[in-house]
């Protein structure tokens, strides 16, 4: 009898064991091309050991206040459409890679899309009406390819914050649509103010805090930088109890690149391998290690691999820098 016992705790030990030791998600932000891809392309994220990519097709708004989502249209890049999203998908199902469908808006003149908001409720109805046929349509794109995770919006957050009700009825629609899983990719100080997150699988966050304004912040440097953010993003865990999921993380190759990480629109500026390799390694010292973390998605990867990147690009891609081999050590890690 007591042997019987000691083997059911046993069985017990090692489900939590496992249950605790869940495979994070190493993902890529994997970037639309005028193109369709192949092996040739899916390669190079099979080398980063990429267990996920997040596929990004795109929707339109003319400028801020402008109601109407304009996408699946034929003056699109191939890899922003429904057909290069499905022709993506299939590409990386054949390498077992797993699929987040992370569906994006462009405002006219890149303006930010946290800013996007109505002036009458007129409007209002209108874009709620235009984003649900545009989420709506790759929600079930989305169940087409069984992509492991729907993302329902990016960095939207004026939209999320003043209509409330309208996204938790969108998410109840989606859910008739798709049975994976569900986040929103929150912007790193929007997070704290939506509460939509209990109607979700995951808290997204698109991890461009500000950490530290050295030049070349050291690993310690960055680490210290985490801490009073970690504190509060763990809070608002804590609060809703579902997994953290860093929907987009990354760095710039570039001098103080741990000051304002979000900063994409700095062209100038001295490339800083070290800097890139350092933060990289501090984000997945503090984060990968905790239970409550999913893991999380680089920001970028492009499909033309020898084209991009190198020691002498200050963006944010990995690809053939310092960096790249740093995240492969950092994803093959158990």
């Amino acid at each position: 009898m007591k042997t019987y016992k000691f083997l059911f705790l046993l069985l017990i030990f090692i489900q939590l064991s496992c249950n605790s030791q869940q495979k994070k998600i190493n993902g890529l932000s994997f970037v639309a091309s005028r193109d369709q891809i192949d092996t040739t392309h899916t390669n190079s994220v099979l080398k980063a050991q990429s267990n996920y990519v997040a596929l990004m097709p795109f929707g339109f708004i003319r400028d801020l206040s402008s109601p109407e989502v304009i996408h699946n249209t034929s003056r699109q890049w191939f890899g922003e459409t429904k057909n290069g999203l499905l022709q993506y998908a299939n590409e990386f199902k054949k390498k077992n890679v797993k699929v987040m469908v992370k569906p994006q808006l462009w405002v006219g003149r890149g303006q930010f899309t946290g800013h996007i908001e109505m002036n009458s409720e007129e409007k209002w109805t209108i874009l709620e009406k235009s984003y649900s046929e545009f989420i709506l349509a790759y929600a079930k794109s989305a169940q087409q390819i069984n992509a492991g995770i729907l993302c329902i919006g990016t960095e939207l957050g004026k939209f999320v914050i003043n209509r409330p009700e309208y996204w938790r009825k969108l998410i109840k629609e989606i859910r008739k649509i798709y049975t994976g899983k569900l986040t929103y990719a929150a912007n790193w100080d929007e997070y704290k103010h939506i509460d939509i997150w209990k109607d979700l699988d995951f808290i997204g966050i698109d991890a461009y805090f500000p950490l530290s304004d050295k030049k070349t912040p050291s690993i310690k440097d960055f680490e210290i930088g985490w801490e009073p953010h970690k504190k509060e993003i763990s809070q608002v865990q804590k609060q809703f109890n579902i997994p953290v999921l860093f929907t987009e993380f990354g760095y710039r190759s570039v001098d103080f690149t741990g000051k304002e990480p979000w900063d994409a629109n700095r062209v100038e500026g001295q490339v800083n391998l070290d800097a890139q390799v350092n933060g990289l390694q501090a984000i997945h010292n503090e984060f990968w290690k905790e239970d409550w973390f999913a893991g999380g998605f680089v920001w970028k990867w492009f499909h033309a691999y020898d084209k991009v990147g190198g020691e002498k690009d200050n963006r944010f891609t990995p690809q053939n820098k310092p960096a790249q081999a740093v995240l492969r050590k950092l994803y093959q890690q158990k």
